[in-house]
């Protein structure tokens, strides 16, 4: 049976809202270096309960399509974008063309575990 766009595109949505709140959940109190670390831990914990909600069903929803191999690398593509996006907006870091070449070479390597699928 031929998975329907929905059924390809629902994971990819779960794993990209999930992957927002785990970068602020490990990133986000680096903005705010004079808070207690036990306050940052707990924080970061309650930020990552949403993310592990999403997180599972994405990846359960999205082994009827993928392989397991397929979903972690959707996910670590997910995180390099999305933590690229977050530092720049939120923690105000420039983006260095060493970071993208990088990030690109990770991207690159990552199609190849979808060839021959």
């Amino acid at each position: 049976m031929i998975p329907t766009l929905w059924e390809r595109l629902l994971p990819i949505g779960l794993l990209t809202v999930s992957n927002i709140f785990m970068t602020f959940a490990w990133y986000g109190h680096l903005k705010h270096k004079a808070v207690a670390l036990w306050l940052v831990i707990l924080a970061s914990w309650l930020i990552a309960l949403p993310e592990y909600a999403l997180a599972v069903p994405a990846n359960r929803i999205g082994s009827a399509v993928w392989s397991t191999a397929q979903l972690k690398t959707i996910q670590e593509v997910i995180t390099l974008t999305v933590f690229i996006v977050f530092s720049v907006t939120y923690l105000g870091e420039a983006v260095r063309w060493q970071t993208l070449v990088g990030f690109g070479f990770i991207a690159l390597g990552a199609a190849f575990v979808f060839l021959g699928r």
